[in-house]
C-alpha cells in the first residue's frame, strides 16, 4: 500500500504520552488509547521514527518507557531530538517533522484518523498482529 500523498517519505514524529498514547490518568498510566499502539507499530513498519514527547521526568517517564516497549514500541528518541539530528543552533524544541499531542488546538482525533493520514487508507479494525499489519500495509 503507498503511504499518503502527503507523506512519502520517512518522517519523525513526536508523540505525548499522557492523554495521547494513553488516557491522561497523570501520575498514574491510563488505558491504551484505542489503536495507538497499532498504528504506532504501523508507522515504525513505515520506516517512520517515533520520539516520546512527554511531561514525564525520571521514574514517571521510565513507567511509561516500559509500558510502550511491553507493547511493542521503542522510540528513536526520548524527550530530546536524536542526537544524530544536526540542530545548527542550541534549542530546547524538538526536532520532528509531525507532532501528535492532545494539547493541539483542535484536539487529538482518534488514532484510526492519524493513521490514515499518515500511511493512507486503512481498516483499523483490522490490524491485530505484527504479521497483520505488515501484510495489510504490504510492508
Amino acid at each position: 500500500m503507498e503511504l499518503s500523498t502527503h507523506y512519502k517519505s520517512s518522517l519523525i514524529i513526536a508523540i505525548d504520552f499522557d492523554g495521547t498514547i494513553v488516557e491522561d490518568r497523570y501520575p498514574d498510566i491510563g488505558k491504551p488509547r484505542r489503536f495507538a499502539f497499532e498504528t504506532m507499530e504501523a508507522l515504525q513498519a513505515a520506516g517512520h521514527r517515533l520520539i516520546l514527547w512527554t511531561y514525564r521526568e525520571g521514574e514517571k517517564l521510565d513507567e511509561a518507557i516500559r509500558f510502550c516497549k511491553k507493547r511493542g514500541i521503542e522510540f528513536y528518541a526520548i524527550n530530546k531530538s536524536h542526537p544524530e539530528e544536526r540542530i545548527p543552533f542550541k534549542t530546547r524544541k524538538i526536532l520532528a517533522d509531525v507532532y501528535i499531542d492532545d494539547r493541539n488546538f483542535n484536539g487529538i482525533p482518534e488514532w484510526g484518523i492519524i493513521g490514515q493520514s499518515l500511511l493512507g487508507d486503512f481498516n483499523t479494525r483490522s490490524i491485530k498482529k505484527r504479521s497483520k499489519i505488515r501484510k495489510l500495509f504490504g510492508l
